[in-house]
């Protein structure tokens, strides 16, 4: 993916949480992170400047795709999924056991809130997770304070100092009865769930009566708390204790394409996450139900003991088939699971249909503004040539088409220049345009809307004459003329130079056109000036004629390959053993390049 394509895929990134994988030009995953804002965070890596170690991760991206979740909370944990299942190389590697915090309710008859790392099926109440200690510890602190449990050890015989500042519920004093914890504990989780409106209006009043009474210190942390409410507690939500295996399949359909997501959830987590993308030629809910069957047909896709789908799908059908329990889910923690993989299909689906638009933009848009500039009724097709040579040795040219703004890679052409000696630009371009459009005219072809020549008045003068005054043919011609930087700045045509907006979208379809049709032209000529140096080295090989250099450069076809071979190769291609030994005994005094 070119930069221009990540910028483009930058402006599709939506303002919500969620995780963000990165690519290298291998398609492998070297980095993931999560992000409050993905298209801030996202952003931030292609629009800033970056040094050490982050510009090293920067310069490695060739593409990325994300996941978007429905809180920060979900993209930590589906960062740490899945930062275990890839081990990018840019992630740090946690250790085998290292797990983000929770704050535990503890199952005891005098129970407490602790921070813990490992989530056990022990009747214990789980809050989190938390994105490290620090947060943990911070919320820990703040519910000590409002909705106290055991604080002490309960081995003193009298009330403990955290009793005295009213941090412990007071076991130490007093028996405290299993309805006072329960009311508490209730307290706690409705508060960690977000129901803080009631407990910041306690406080409130706390700090206006502490104020009154000129209990300035105590006002402040009150004040303090009511901040902690307002900046830093989200809406946690109460881990289950429900480990049941599930995968969750979701679809969103538009203009024809069907979109699917699947989470695969284990122990409450979203550990992996399934997308497909492809043409739907009949219902969406049967596509989802044969889609689901084909899933499960794979080796790696382990049935779970529950699936959840949406609405309209056979579950009768499909729990009977797959023999395992099918469900729609109608409310509670299944039905918002099962919304944000819909949520995530609906996504993933504009972002297609988003990204077809700028390329329209990019390749259709940039030819009609071409089109205007060179006063061209409408330029379907373009063919750019180049001409490559080191000295005047080796000369080629080669010929790239692009359709509609899209390179055309089956209609390339390479031409050895034939009737050329040396460098001379006139000479080898009239040869190459005689060759390219005799040809055509011979079988009848299409001829293209404009030709593109990577150069000025000389290659412009060259290829008209031969196609004016030679073959007949009224085709525009127009020279890419460059600026000091080898770039493109404007187009010579009808003898004038058109310039073209650096910003517009014609501006950047020639440039691509002039980086293709060179990369064409001088990858052929390393090709030719390879195979001409390795047919001239055997030419002065003794023994070797037109017939056995022929044998060997066809077999071989490289020096390395020729290098590397043993005398018994060569003479099962028929050659003598002594002209063996002096095509071997000729790489010995070749002098390195």
């Amino acid at each position: 993916m070119t930069r221009e394509e990540i910028h483009s895929k930058l402006a599709l990134l939506p303002d919500l949480p969620g995780c963000y994988i990165m690519r290298n030009s291998e398609n492998e995953i070297i980095y993931i992170g999560k992000a409050k804002n993905l298209r801030s965070r996202v952003k931030s890596y292609f629009q800033q400047k970056h040094e050490g170690k982050t510009a090293l991760l920067v310069a490695d991206i060739d593409h990325f795709e994300f996941i978007v979740t429905k809180t920060n909370k979900e993209s930590l944990l589906l960062e740490i999924s899945l930062i275990k299942q890839y081990q990018p190389k840019y992630n740090i590697k946690l250790k085998q056991g290292t797990m983000y915090p929770y704050l535990k309710v503890t199952n005891e008859k005098d129970p407490q809130l602790i921070i813990t790392s490992i989530v056990e099926d022990d009747g214990g109440v789980y809050f989190g997770p938390y994105p490290h200690v620090y947060a943990a510890t911070e919320t820990q602190q703040f519910i000590q304070k409002v909705y106290p449990l055991r604080k002490c050890a309960r081995n003193s015989k009298r009330a403990c100092l955290y009793y005295s500042m009213g941090q412990c519920i007071g076991c130490c004093d007093h028996d405290v009865t299993q309805e006072e914890y329960a009311t508490q504990i209730q307290k706690i989780s409705r508060f960690l769930n977000g129901e803080v409106k009631e407990i910041k209006q306690n406080l409130v009043e706390k700090m206006h009566d502490a104020a009154e009474r000129l209990d300035f210190e105590q006002a402040a942390d009150y004040r303090d708390q009511i901040r902690y409410i307002e900046t830093t507690v989200e809406k946690q939500t109460i881990m289950s204790r429900d480990y049941t295996n599930r995968d969750v399949f979701a679809f969103f359909m538009d203009k024809g394409w069907l979109s699917i997501q699947v989470f695969l959830l284990r122990q409450s987590t979203v550990i992996k996450r399934e997308a497909a993308l492809f043409p739907c030629y009949g219902t969406p809910e049967d596509e989802l139900l044969s889609f689901i069957m084909q899933f499960y047909q794979e080796q790696n896709h382990i049935l779970p003991k529950e699936i959840l789908v949406p609405e309209g799908i056979d579950t009768e059908l499909l729990a009977e088939t797959l023999e395992t329990t099918v469900r729609i889910p109608k409310r509670g923690n299944k039905k918002s699971m099962l919304d944000l993989a819909t949520t995530n299909s609906e996504l993933a689906l504009n972002e297609k249909f988003l990204l077809i638009e700028r390329s329209k933009h990019k390749t259709v848009g940039a030819i009609q503004e071409l089109s205007e500039a060179l006063g061209i009724a409408y330029i379907e097709t373009i063919e750019a040539f180049d001409h490559s040579n080191i000295q005047g040795t080796n000369p080629v040219s080669a010929m790239v088409v692009y359709k509609d703004g899209k390179p055309e890679r089956k209609e390339y052409r390479k031409y050895k220049i034939k009737t050329v000696e040396g460098s001379h630009e006139f000479a080898t371009t009239q040869e190459v345009i005689r060759r390219r459009y005799t040809r055509l005219l011979r079988e009848q072809k299409p001829l293209p809307d404009l030709i593109l020549m990577d150069g000025g008045k000389i290659q412009v003068r060259a290829a008209k004459e031969v196609l004016e005054d030679e073959l007949g043919l009224v085709i525009p011609v127009a020279g890419m003329v460059k600026d000091n930087k080898h770039r493109t700045a404007s187009l010579l045509f009808n003898d004038e130079l058109v310039e073209l907006d650096p910003r517009s979208q014609a501006f950047h379809l020639v440039q691509r056109i002039q980086d293709e049709v060179h990369r064409f032209a001088i990858t052929f000529h390393r090709q030719v000036r390879g195979k001409n140096s390795f047919s001239s080295q055997l030419d002065q090989v003794e023994g070797v004629g037109p017939k056995t250099r022929t044998k060997v450069l066809k077999h071989f076809k490289t020096m390395k390959r020729m290098r590397e071979a043993d005398l018994e190769e060569f003479q099962k291609l028929g050659i003598p053993l002594k002209v063996a030994e002096n095509i071997k005994d000729s790489f010995k005094t070749e002098v390195p390049k």
